[in-house]
């Protein structure tokens, strides 16, 4: 390592044990712990060192990053664990999180038998913080004080997002605006993820200016996503965002519901008038049949599920965790389409540009992208994980309730399936936004889910308690019966 990663891993492990003292002894400085923790994860690449960083590389992580959101993170956890709110407990196991652990120790045991080890260690690195992200969420969120909390942090993020992608767009003169996120898909994901959650936020029972931010969040997340240009991020938007509305606001018709559905309806309409020679441009320069099936495109969709099957032919267990980019730019490119460079062949190590070579991508789909490097199991594991986020957001779905514990899990399971459905066409759920954000949303879920586990226990309790009652009533009046001898 550098002279400077070692000061900044003093620096780090001298922080740490500040953040968590703070987080313990002061309640307040918790709760602005985690605001920032999940607003600033957008920009999460300004506050971050890469230690041993690779960053020519073209895989998902490319060094052993530490954030302030990282600091910030484990300080809302040990804070939660230490000192936990007097009405409730002080540790519970999240749903899900058992099958995340043996996710991240296949893995494990993945990259110890594939070469190179490096990439790999950098992605096992970067599951350890999404898990940690999961923790801190699921220790802290209690009830709507906290659920409050995180929404307006999302607000705040995409509203930021919002104004990035105005001045990329009309100062900068960008195509396809990305924001902070590096690339106009990440971009759209990011929105399909937390645009759901605004919307049940909307109809919720969060306090008042929490639903006029989300209202304005909602409005800067649909143009965010029409100037990205996504053929996949506009439709998969429109569809979750539907979706939620759908299962939180109310049935009864009101004149507020309609002014402010038309007004949202005119904004969105207007920007998609706007823009629409560019979108008309993107869903008719390539059709699916050219994307999927041309066996001469290059570096099409159809094009990575061609360098996945030529994988796993050979390795049924993956070519191993993150070395997607490292074995299809030194074997399997060449195999389907012109050669890339190999890494193999870079005799120094780069200070401050990239390298003048071309390195293959990431698979612009997760599911491929994961079979190609953890193989069968691996991907029968990660569909395990998913299959039970989902499973945690359905008994949301009903009865309707208005309670902001109910209507916050629904928009996360809403911004799920964005990120699901978004994720068959891109690799970007492993982009260090993204994945951390998702995380906190999924603990959040757990937390949530746990506590309507504990309603329904007592609910159960309660109608066994009162069932007992009843027979033993009864059986006091029968036992006081006069006997009649006839």
């Amino acid at each position: 390592m550098d002279e400077k990663d070692f000061v900044a891993l003093i620096l780090v492990a001298g922080i740490i044990p500040m953040s968590i003292l703070i987080n313990t002894v002061s309640r307040p400085a918790r709760n602005v712990s985690f605001f920032l923790m999940i607003a600033l994860t957008c920009v999460t690449f300004k506050i971050d060192i890469n230690f041993l960083s690779h960053f020519w590389y073209r895989g998902t992580t490319r060094g052993i990053e530490v954030s302030l959101v990282d600091i910030l993170a484990i300080g809302v956890l040990f804070g939660s664990l230490l000192t936990p709110r007097r009405d409730t407990v002080r540790w519970f196991s999240p749903a899900s999180l058992g099958l995340m652990l043996l996710f991240f120790l296949f893995a494990c045991i993945n990259v110890g038998y594939s070469e190179p080890k490096i990439y790999g260690l950098f992605e096992l690195s970067k599951m350890v913080r999404g898990v940690i992200f999961f923790l801190a969420a699921a220790m802290f969120v209690r009830g709507q004080r906290e659920l409050a909390i995180l929404v307006a942090a999302l607000g705040c993020a995409t509203c930021f997002e919002g104004l990035i992608a105005l001045k990329q767009k009309l100062h900068d003169g960008y195509l396809r605006v990305p924001g902070t996120l590096d690339d106009a898909n990440s971009l759209s994901m990011y929105m399909c993820m937390v645009a759901p959650v605004f919307v049940a936020a909307i109809n919720s029972t969060l306090p008042k200016i929490v639903r006029q931010l989300s209202v304005l969040a909602l409005l800067s997340a649909g143009l965010c996503v029409v100037l990205t240009i996504s053929r996949a991020g506009i439709p998969i938007f429109c569809m979750v965002v539907m979706g939620a509305t759908l299962a939180t606001i109310s049935l009864r018709l009101t004149v507020k519901k309609l002014v402010g559905a038309v007004f949202v309806s005119l904004c969105l309409c207007g920007v998609v008038y706007k823009s629409w020679d560019l979108i008309e441009t993107r869903y008719t320069t390539d059709s699916l049949k050219s994307e999927y099936l041309d066996n001469t495109a290059f570096e099409s969709r159809g094009y990575y599920l061609r360098l996945m099957q030529l994988i796993v032919a050979d390795h049924s267990g993956g070519v191993g965790l993150n070395n997607w980019s490292y074995w299809v730019s030194k074997r399997y490119g060449a195999k389907v389409g012109p050669a890339f460079s190999d890494y193999d062949d870079l005799i120094y190590t780069p200070v401050k540009y990239r390298p003048n070579n071309n390195y293959a991508a990431p698979a612009h789909c997760l599911a491929a992208l994961t079979l190609g490097e953890l193989g069968y199991v691996g991907l029968f594991l990660f569909a395990l994980i998913w299959f039970r986020w989902f499973q945690m957001g359905l008994p949301f779905l009903w009865p309707r309730v208005p309670d902001a514990t109910r209507r916050i899990a629904v928009g996360i399971f809403f911004g799920t399936c964005g990120v699901f459905l978004q994720s068959i066409t891109e690799w970007v759920f492993h982009q260090t936004h993204i994945y951390l954000t998702f995380h906190a949303l999924i603990g959040t879920l757990a937390a949530l889910y746990w506590m309507r586990q504990q309603e329904l226990k007592a609910w159960r309790e309660r109608e066994e308690m009162e069932w007992n009652e009843e027979i033993d009533e009864e059986a006091a009046e029968y036992e006081h019966e006069p006997v009649v001898v006839a």
